[in-house]
């Protein structure tokens, strides 16, 4: 226990470089993400009536993955203002709306394995 808590307390002698492509790569893949995320609710909820309850679900996974990227966003402006108050509470549920959308995904083939 107290080596554990003496190899904690050391101060960290590697240095870390962070590559040129890092940024650049976050940020097109969290706005991609976030984009096609948002045309596929729409088009979920437009094709929902000629197809079926399925896809109303899958336009709620759709939705929920969607949510999922305005928590980064969140996240990612408490941890650049340093704010422990909008931090830890989005770090609390952070994992709640992917488990949404796998359960809306479930759902949707749920009901896409049962004719009209």
């Amino acid at each position: 226990m107290d080596l554990a808590l003496l190899i904690l307390q050391a101060p960290d002698q590697s240095t870390f470089n962070q590559p040129t492509y890092f940024v650049p790569v976050i940020l097109s893949l969290f706005v991609l993400g976030a984009v096609l995320s948002l045309v596929a609710a729409v088009l979920g909820f437009a094709r929902a009536r000629a197809f079926g309850a399925a896809t109303r679900w899958f336009s709620f996974a759709a939705v929920c993955l969607l949510l999922f990227h305005l928590q980064i966003l969140l996240f990612g402006f408490g941890m650049v203002l340093q704010n422990a108050a909008i931090v830890f509470p989005v770090l609390t549920f952070f994992n709640a709306f992917i488990i949404l959308a796998a359960f809306c995904s479930i759902m949707g083939f749920v009901r896409l394995t049962n004719p009209r």
